[in-house]
């Protein structure tokens, strides 16, 4: 899709991160496919990152703010982008704003829309882990849910805590996660395309064969205190198996800087930049096992039969760790390096994480959110 601004009606998409392209991007060429006139306007939060991804999926924003600056606050960020996303929805006048996630970009998207008027769909609604954790994404969460008109429920518990926050049950769809539409597009995409997979290829770090891969990522604001335990969790396990260990840095230095510091020198761990999407498929298609604080990896992990251990004491996505397909491990060193070495040397212990029910979709998600999002703009 290219890049020119499509002037009144349709939808307007805003995003500003990775996450949020990885998950809106099924939602829009769904939407593409129906008819519905899609404006994708990113605010910059992750302007480099979000670029790239949606590259991966032939996508280019409409409408770029180009917002973040260095080190900038939550409520900066929130500050800057709401008059400006407020006069953008005001000239395009769209009929719907769709909304992903929990980033400060959801939450300007969200409240741009609801000060204008015009209904509020949100995408992976009703996702809550029963305490402050994450912060600011839970809270962002409970106040986008006041905003949106729409509510795109993942799965029924999601659905269930929505409803016991006094959302009409009518408001409420429970559609699956769009993040699994996004791999199978990814899956397609690369088995299509023999230069385009040895292309990926060489971005990535050499892997040993036959040797197992851990895949680590940590990045969360709540776990830049526990950065440096993450690493030495991870220097350990580098030490005690001969394994690869494959680390994507955050640009964050709160959290890349401190894991470069502690692994930098240990021989079997790859430091890489971020990756692209589907590089970083790749990678997930041939991990042993996961470690990581994301939640967008907690979902994708198990698609692909790869145990995840969460490096938080808590989780917004608990139907992982009822499936079987996770397990919440915390960011003791110690614990961590224990819950490892059982899933790299029990073949059972690894078996009982991957036959696990996937509790995030079937692959349809994009499509039943076009189809309501089609259907409630006609009647507008």
């Amino acid at each position: 899709m290219s890049g020119g601004v499509p002037s009144g009606g349709g939808v307007v998409c805003v995003l500003g991160t990775r996450p949020e392209a990885i998950k809106l991007a099924p939602v829009v060429l769904a939407l593409a496919a129906r008819g519905v006139v899609v404006t994708l306007c990113s605010t910059g939060q992750q302007r480099d990152l979000t670029r790239a991804t949606l590259d991966d999926f032939g996508l280019v924003p409409n409408i770029d703010l180009d917002l973040m600056q260095p080190d900038q606050s939550p409520q900066a960020f929130v500050a800057t982008a709401l008059p400006l996303l407020g006069q953008t929805i005001a000239r395009l006048a769209p009929a719907m704003v769709i909304v992903q996630g929990d980033t400060a970009t959801t939450l300007a998207g969200a409240m741009a829309a609801a000060y204008a008027c015009v209904p509020v769909a949100h995408v992976e609604a009703g996702l809550r882990s029963g305490t402050a954790e994450p912060f600011p994404e839970d809270m962002h969460r409970r106040v986008i849910a006041q905003l949106a008109t729409h509510h795109f429920a993942p799965t029924q518990i999601a659905q269930a805590a929505l409803v016991r926050e006094g959302i009409a049950w009518g408001a409420i769809s429970v559609t699956g996660n769009p993040v699994i539409d996004a791999l199978r597009l990814a899956e397609a995409r690369l088995g299509a395309d023999a230069a385009l997979r040895a292309g990926v290829d060489q971005v990535l770090p050499p892997l040993r064969e036959g040797r197992a891969m851990v895949l680590v990522t940590a990045h969360r604001r709540e776990n830049h205190v526990h950065m440096a335990s993450i690493a030495e969790a991870v220097a350990a396990i580098a030490e005690a198996h001969d394994v690869d260990i494959v680390v994507p840095l955050h640009p964050n230095p709160a959290s890349g800087a401190v894991l470069r510091g502690r692994l930098e020198q240990v021989t079997n761990v790859a430091l890489v930049q971020p990756l692209g999407y589907l590089a970083f498929v790749t990678l997930l298609r041939r991990a042993r096992l996961v470690l990581t604080d994301s939640g967008g990896v907690q979902e994708e992990a198990p698609a692909f039969g790869c145990p995840v251990l969460v490096l938080r004491d808590s989780t917004e996505r608990p139907e992982g760790i009822e499936a079987g397909a996770a397990r919440l491990v915390g960011t003791d060193p110690a614990t961590i390096v224990a819950a490892v070495a059982g899933l790299i040397t029990d073949d059972a212990v690894h078996a009982a994480m991957t036959t696990a029910i996937l509790p995030y979709g079937d692959g349809y998600a994009a499509d039943r959110i076009a189809a309501i999002v089609a259907a409630e703009i006609v009647r507008r």
